[in-house]
């Protein structure tokens, strides 16, 4: 898997991957304009759609209902370590869903993908180096 990133102005930063193009941009107190979710949303995101694939595929393989299957994600901030200390994640189901499965739901959206490579973390690489000379004349 290899995504492309790049620097189309200002203070966003677009990634490339599959044809599509994954926009970011800062907010107005960071200098950005604003213009689509900054890369911390997107990782917020990716963790909530995630565990939200997970409860529709449980509800689709037995044929659930999923109209009024909602999911809110909520953060609570550590100020002193400016870091997230807490991601909640709370799954409202209609009042006919089924009461014998919604611990089942619970465990079936513990299983994002996203969320278990939180807990077994990847080693990050970084490396930078200069590109060969272009002859741009």
């Amino acid at each position: 898997m290899e995504m492309k990133i790049d620097f189309p102005g200002g203070q966003r930063v677009d990634a490339h991957y599959k044809g599509f193009t994954i926009r970011t941009d800062q907010p107005e107190s960071e200098d950005g304009e604003d213009s689509a979710p900054s890369p911390f949303d997107l990782f917020l995101a990716s963790l909530g759609t995630c565990t939200g694939y997970y409860v529709l595929s449980f509800c689709r393989k037995r044929s659930l209902d999923i109209r009024g299957i909602e999911l809110t994600l909520a953060t609570t901030r550590d100020e002193e370590k400016h870091m997230l200390s807490e991601i909640s994640i709370d799954v409202r189901l209609p009042h006919d869903f089924p009461e014998r499965y919604i611990a089942a739901v619970e465990k079936a959206a513990s299983q994002c993908t996203v969320k278990k490579h939180l807990f077994d973390p990847p080693s990050i690489k970084i490396e930078a180096h200069r590109g060969e000379e272009r002859d741009d004349g």
